[in-house]
């Protein structure tokens, strides 16, 4: 910040974002006190655990980009994620860059390859706050081309924003409605293995689960014809034979369809917990 308009503006902003702790309009005033600061694209909050797919909490993502945003991300890429990969290995900052994480090599790597060439962004800094039970939330915040990649004086202004901006992600993920909906409480690894291994077992054939469950974990759609021994092909038939039977349209429904019904669990007793949220109520 480096003017009275900007600071004024930046406790305006933040003040609002504070006052809505808590509640949906949160994420927005978060984003836009960020952008009153330093212009972003494609702002985008996600939720990470070590042994689940990502979830993601909220974007502003025109619809034209959304398939290559956020379902070409979950089908996989996202376990090449440098910020995926950072947010799970005990990460010691709250603001990272991506071509400072990637240390200036992203488009030698397969993540730009098999994804990050395709989104039409050209930057991308995370601001990042770790929780509780190993769950990470990630503020996202991309560059356009018109835009260009962000210069050291706007990294710099992330950078003097990253304490609030994280500390309130933080804050915001332990009001009650929040925990109880989204995060993914400690102790519990084996009853997500035990999700992985039953869900859509009920109304899906034997290879079509093994798809599925593979899906789940977060490999694409090569990686799993090679882990079944199958053609690629086949496993794109698969895959969409198990969005019409499960009745979802994209890898972020499905995945969104998966996590709601962990809270099944208990109650499925080791069966399909598919088999009780679908039920009639």
């Amino acid at each position: 910040m480096t003017n009275i308009n900007q600071l004024s503006r930046w406790n305006r902003d933040i003040s609002r974002a504070i006052a809505a702790l808590g509640s949906d309009e949160f994420f927005p005033a978060l984003v836009e006190a960020v952008n009153g600061q330093v212009k972003i694209d494609y702002p985008q909050v996600w939720l990470y655990h070590k042994n689940l797919p990502p979830r993601v909490l909220y974007h502003e993502i025109p619809k034209s980009a959304l398939a290559s945003q956020v379902d070409d991300y979950l089908d996989g890429p996202y376990r090449e994620d440098p910020f995926y990969q950072t947010s799970m290995q005990q990460p010691r900052s709250k603001l990272y860059r991506l071509s400072r994480v990637t240390l200036g090599k992203l488009e030698q790597t397969e993540y730009y390859e098999n994804y990050y060439s395709d989104t039409g962004t050209v930057d991308e800094a995370v601001y990042l706050s770790k929780l509780h039970g190993g769950n990470v939330i990630n503020l996202s915040m991309m560059r356009l081309p018109q835009h260009g990649t962000f210069t050291d004086a706007e990294y710099e202004a992330l950078y003097l924003l990253a304490e609030p901006v994280s500390e309130l992600l933080k804050s915001h993920s332990e009001h009650d409605d929040f925990a109880v909906t989204h995060l993914i409480q400690p102790g519990i690894d084996h009853q997500i293995d035990l999700a992985f291994r039953t869900f859509g077992e009920s109304l899906l054939s034997p290879r079509e689960k093994d798809v599925l469950e593979l899906m789940l974990r977060g490999y694409g759609t090569d990686t799993s014809a090679s882990r079944l021994s199958i053609a690629v092909e086949t496993v794109r038939r698969h895959r969409k034979s198990i969005y019409r039977k499960l009745d979802v349209s994209s890898q972020t429904d499905l995945f969104s369809l998966f996590l709601n019904s962990m809270s099944c669990l208990g109650q499925a007793g080791g069966n399909d917990p598919l088999s009780i949220y679908m039920s009639p109520r």
